[in-house]
C-alpha cells in the first residue's frame, strides 16, 4: 500500500473507508453485542467518531475494564442499545419492503418484455427518431425501471 497522492482522491477514499468502517462497527454491535468506540481524524484534521452504546460507557469501560459502570452510565447505555435495536429493526423492515417493491417492478418489467415479444414488437422496434412524445416517455420509464432493477440485482450479487 502507498499513500494516495491526489488530495481529492485521498478525501474520497477516506470518506468511503470511514463509511465502511462504521458499517462494520455497527455489524459487530448487532451480531456480537459489543461496546465499541472509534475515533478518526480526516486528512483535513476533522474528527469523526462512532461509539456504541454511548461515549461515556465506552470510555469508562476502557479506562476501568474490571470495575462496574455508574448507574447513570448503565441506564444511558441500556437506553441507547434499545434505540439502536429499534432503529435496526425498522431498517430491516424497510429493506424487506424495498426488496419486495423491486421484485414486483422486476416481474412487471419481465411481463412487459414477454408481451412485447408476443406482439412481435421486439423485432419490429422503431428507430428512436420514429417515436412520438408519448412513446418516448413510456420507453424512458421502461429503461429507468430496467436499469434500476439491474443495478439492484448487481448490488445484491456483489453482497
Amino acid at each position: 500500500m502507498s499513500k494516495i497522492e491526489k488530495q481529492r482522491d485521498r478525501d474520497v477514499a477516506f470518506s468511503k473507508r470511514c463509511s465502511n468502517l462504521y458499517k462494520m462497527a455497527n455489524e459487530l454491535v448487532k451480531l456480537c453485542g459489543v461496546d465499541i468506540g472509534i475515533v478518526l481524524f480526516s486528512p483535513t484534521n476533522k474528527p469523526f467518531s462512532f461509539f456504541h452504546p454511548t461515549t461515556e460507557a465506552v470510555i469508562e469501560r476502557f479506562l476501568s475494564p474490571n470495575s462496574q459502570s455508574s448507574e447513570k452510565t448503565r441506564l444511558d447505555a441500556d437506553q441507547a442499545r434499545n434505540k439502536v435495536n429499534q432503529l435496526n429493526n425498522h431498517l430491516d423492515a424497510m429493506e424487506k419492503r424495498l426488496e419486495h417493491i423491486e421484485e414486483i417492478e422486476c416481474s412487471q418489467t419481465l411481463i412487459q418484455l414477454s408481451q412485447m415479444e408476443e406482439n412481435g414488437q421486439r423485432s419490429k422496434c422503431k428507430s428512436i427518431d420514429q417515436l412520438n412524445a408519448d412513446e418516448i416517455t413510456k420507453f424512458e420509464a421502461w429503461l429507468r425501471t430496467t436499469v434500476s432493477t439491474m443495478n439492484y440485482r448487481l448490488e445484491k450479487l456483489k453482497n
